[in-house]
């Protein structure tokens, strides 16, 4: 696939995403969306790819958000009124692992990005924020629906009533970001770290997981509990060559050899 705003690679069993406009500090718009998604669509149906890590070319930023010049040179105003997100996201029926690498800004819809993935991990030199109040707009594409979910009511509210910017230590400890990267290290570094771990499991089990937590998060436990084996990604797993091996290798004392099938 030929991309011009966005590169995709993969390297053993781990898909690279990185937004490729780091003249614009890799500001989110139409064209770089469609590329991501048909990333994501190559990521989701390739069985051989396990694990993929979204980050920003260059060290300045990660995404800066949506690009509000190229929106108002290229919309009139009623497209300017409108809503540029599809409330259906491609990566809703993603049950693979997403690991955002966050170098430098992480702001606006550059958040929103990265509240998609399933871990956060930043350099040291991260910043984050959702600053669209500043600008009269809404955090729209699910930063106003996923940040609240993701930190306690007072959090999440000073970080929209206030557009600031805060830094990765500060997002660390509010429970944002998993880790931040030592001052010898990178975002990148520390991101195949977590994504080596991750490999280590069953990538059925992996995204059995996923799917439960995302299908379940709201739901009381105990009608979650029936409802799981109903659920595809639990259905698979529970047929799968994988679920046997696990406990095999464990009985047999060696490393399990999986097969995501």
């Amino acid at each position: 696939m030929d991309f011009e705003y966005i590169l995709y690679e993969k390297k053993g069993r781990i898909a690279y995403v990185t937004l490729n406009r780091p003249e614009v500090m890799n500001a989110l718009h139409p064209p770089l969306g469609a590329e991501l998604t048909q990333a994501w669509s190559d990521f989701i149906d390739d069985d051989e790819i396990w694990v993929a890590i979204l980050t920003g070319a260059g060290d300045r930023a990660f995404c800066a958000g949506s690009d509000l010049k190229w929106r108002v040179e290229a919309a009139d105003e009623g497209g300017l009124r409108n809503p540029v997100h599809n409330p259906v996201h491609i990566l809703d029926r993603c049950y693979k692992p997403i690991i955002a690498a966050v170098n430098g800004y992480a702001v606006g819809g550059g958040l929103e990005l990265a509240l998609r993935c399933d871990l956060i991990v930043a350099a040291r030199n991260a910043q984050f924020g959702l600053p669209e109040a500043r600008r009269g707009l809404l955090a729209d594409a699910g930063g106003v629906l996923q940040l609240p979910r993701r930190l306690p009511y007072h959090q999440a509210m000073g970080i929209f009533l206030t557009g600031r910017l805060f830094g990765a230590d500060e997002a660390q400890s509010m429970g944002l970001v998993n880790e931040v990267a030592a001052e010898t290290d990178t975002a990148m570094d520390v991101a195949e770290r977590w994504a080596a771990e991750i490999l280590e499991c069953g990538p059925l089990a992996v995204q059995a997981a996923k799917q439960v937590v995302q299908h379940t998060l709201e739901t009381p436990a105990l009608l979650a509990q029936t409802q799981m084996e109903d659920l595809t990604a639990v259905r698979r797993l529970r047929q799968s060559e994988d679920y046997a091996e696990g406990p095999r290798a464990f009985a047999e004392k060696r490393k399990p050899e999986w097969k995501g099938r």
